[in-house]
């Protein structure tokens, strides 16, 4: 064989289409490692540092302003009278969320009866609810008792509210 013959040949066996497209690919895959030795990787922006927890017990009124939607973001939700900060969890609660309609508000009905809709009334007194609607609300409460803080208690009207661990650390200052 002429050495011109095995030149031929030897291209032709680099130039065939399969072995053109595994150059290519082999090549592709050298630029991406080399880029990535390359690349500058920027640090995770730190996470922002927890809100303090919130002990207090509300009135409706009160409740409401704890819907997400002021600069603190803070999102609270009443389940059987019990208040729980569901800040953790506003991607559903808050604003935009599939649950937005229970921040700031007594949940209990909605969640017994399974409607997506917070109690607007000044105060909900859920005593109507069947026997199966208050058992389910029961349910809601120990699977926000599981994942989420407490508050405090939503006050029913004219109902005093309990002196908490904050209000006696404010009297402490002051003194």
């Amino acid at each position: 064989m002429s050495e011109q013959e095995v030149t031929s040949s030897l291209w032709d066996e680099f130039t065939s289409p399969v072995n053109l497209i595994l150059v290519f690919f082999i090549l592709y895959l050298l630029y991406k490692i080399v880029k990535s030795h390359f690349e500058t990787i920027e640090p995770a922006a730190p996470a922002p540092p927890p809100m303090p927890k919130l002990h207090k017990d509300m009135t409706v009124a009160e409740l409401r302003k704890y819907d997400g939607s002021d600069p603190e973001g803070r999102v609270l939700i009443a389940v059987n009278n019990i208040i729980f900060d569901v800040t953790r969890g506003k991607r559903f609660y808050g604003p935009g969320g599939p649950y937005a309609a229970f921040a700031g508000k007594d949940a209990t009905r909605g969640l017994a009866t399974q409607q997506v809709a917070g109690s607007e009334v000044e105060y909900d007194d859920v005593s109507d609810l069947s026997p199966d609607e208050l058992a389910a609300a029961k349910e809601w409460e120990e699977q926000f008792k599981e994942k989420y803080d407490i508050v405090g208690r939503l006050l029913k009207p004219g109902e005093v509210p309990n002196k908490s661990n904050d209000d006696d650390s404010e009297e402490k200052k002051t003194q």
